[in-house]
């Protein structure tokens, strides 16, 4: 019935006559070198620029450059089986021993790290109620202070919880209630400054026994660890900024029964974050990744990026108009001096933007920081290059091809202008946006001073403050919607005859569109 068995089959079914067939001790082989070169590597074989990270640890641009242990390790776990469970408590026990929290697990980033630990505020471990997220009663309810609303509190609400926004100390003290499951802190500037500092806050949530997370993403993890030392509850990072561990993983640090309960929260287990999977790669590499970090010279690190940048302003000098200014971090996010180069585009021929579009189209590929400067009224220029992800040698690569940029601009025309008198749109508009996939339907409402172009962005959700210019029938048009913690940038550019108007739509890291308006 099973038709015949031989050893042979069942080896090559079971995937092990490959291994069989290698030379004895073929299968333990050493680590994989690096083959790779500029014009000829794995990403050059799909179509795709390898980029000289000048700018920071930005997740579009692919975060950081993990450490060669951290390699390492991964390497190493990827020729193991391990039970799950088992792996996640010896890594809790090591992280609380190098970080100094009672307990720690490892996450799939800072934003999986969040969700996580909202469940286990609003759950803790009942299996019944974590098996009925996002359908939650009782304790379905996270109180953010505003200055903390951002774009990753997206992992609060994802979880089915619903978000209080306060301002003061007597806002939160009235807003906590038996719905109370947690309060979600960012550690920022603008947080030590405001009404309501992670202290106060903590302060206030020990009263009432409320666990308080603080997203402390981009910051170094001191030991001792400052957030929990002003009595937060837990406190979650990335481990593809700073640590420079896997760009996929971040930890979870603080108290023992909620750190525990936020692991049973995603997979392995069947619970409501099992899409949030950190495998064992991930797990061990952003172990060594805080290992190597109470190992590494900071001091130095910071001493070799400061030179790094004073090699680029050295180089750059010599060129008229140009001045330096070197930007101190101003907390522990993203920890290390930045230089901006200011210049007069008037001067040396090229605005910042431009400098920042040769440099991205150039080779090497360099990303840098915030281009200013437009033709042809907005002529001072500068940008700014951050060393923090750069690699030895790199800074020599920057400088040369910022002065080379700077010195042989080449030539820009200013953007045409379109003649005749400007297309009249004032009024109220009908808008349709064509997504890539799917239609939504806006309102315009736009008063026009000449040229200029200003009024309301009514969406299907959200709304904004419209601005732009009419040249003719070139029109371009900007808002930027108020999403809580978060906002839409779109860019309208249309061709436009005073009864309707048409053209694409930038909607930024959201992709592209198309739209339609008709006067309504």
């Amino acid at each position: 019935m099973f038709g015949k068995w031989s050893r042979r089959l069942f080896l090559k079914g079971s995937g092990i006559a490959p291994l069989a067939a290698l030379a004895p001790g073929a299968a333990a082989q050493a680590m994989p070198q690096h083959t790779g070169a500029e014009a000829d590597n794995l990403f050059t074989r799909i179509g795709v620029r390898p980029i000289l990270n000048a700018r920071g640890t930005y997740t579009i641009i692919s975060g950081s450059r993990s450490l060669p242990q951290v390699k390492q390790a991964m390497f190493e776990a990827s020729h193991y089986y391990v039970q799950m469970d088992e792996m996640m408590a010896g890594i809790g026990a090591e992280l609380a021993r190098l970080t100094g929290a009672e307990w720690g697990i490892a996450t799939n980033g800072a934003e999986a790290a969040i969700v996580q630990a909202t469940i286990a505020c609003i759950a803790g471990s009942n299996v019944e109620q974590c098996q009925a997220l996002p359908f939650i009663k009782g304790r379905d309810q996270v109180i953010v202070p505003g200055h903390s609303r951002n774009p990753y509190d997206v992992g609060i609400r994802m979880v089915g919880a619903q978000i209080a926004e306060v301002e003061t100390a007597d806002e939160l003290r009235a807003a906590i209630s038996p719905r109370t499951a947690m309060i979600y802190a960012m550690s920022s500037p603008n947080e030590a400054k405001s009404a309501l500092p992670i202290a106060a806050i903590c302060a206030l949530a020990g009263e009432k026994g409320v666990p308080v997370l603080v997203d402390a993403a981009a910051e170094e993890p001191l030991n001792p660890n400052i957030h929990l030392a002003k009595g937060a509850s837990l406190v979650c990072y990335s481990g593809g900024k700073c640590l420079r561990g896997p760009q996929s993983s971040g930890m979870l640090i603080g108290d023992k029964s909620l750190c525990q309960a936020a692991w049973f929260q995603a997979a392995p287990h069947h619970c409501y974050g099992r899409a949030l999977k950190c495998s064992k790669e991930e797990a061990m590499g952003l172990l060594a990744a805080v290992r190597q970090w109470y190992a590494r010279d900071h001091a130095a690190e910071q001493r070799l990026w400061r030179g790094w940048l004073e090699q680029i302003a050295a180089r750059l000098k010599p060129l008229a108009s140009t001045r330096f200014e070197t930007l101190e971090p101003e907390d522990l996010s993203n920890k290390a001096p930045r230089l901006r180069v200011h210049w007069d585009a008037k001067v040396l021929g090229i605005t910042g933007s431009e400098v920042m579009a040769r440099l991205d189209a150039g080779t090497p590929r360099i990303l840098v920081e915030s281009g200013t400067g437009t033709r042809p009224d907005h002529m001072d220029s500068s940008l700014t290059v951050m060393p923090y992800m750069m690699d030895p040698g790199e800074e020599r690569l920057v400088a040369e091809a910022l002065f080379a940029a700077l010195s042989n601009p080449g030539h820009y025309d200013n953007p045409p202008v379109q003649p005749g008198p400007a297309a009249a749109l004032a009024g109220d508009w009908l808008v349709t946006i064509q997504y890539q996939r799917g239609e939504g339907v806006q309102h315009f409402t736009l008063q026009q001073d000449g040229n200029a172009l200003r009024g309301h962005h009514q969406g299907e959700i959200y709304e904004g403050r419209l601005r732009g210019q009419v040249h003719g029938n070139a029109v371009e048009i900007t808002s930027r919607m108020a999403v809580p913690g978060n906002g839409i940038d779109w860019r309208f550019t249309a061709t436009a005859d005073g009864a309707w108007m048409a053209g694409p739509v930038d909607m930024g890291e959201y992709g592209p569109a198309t739209f339609t308006a008709v006067r309504a």
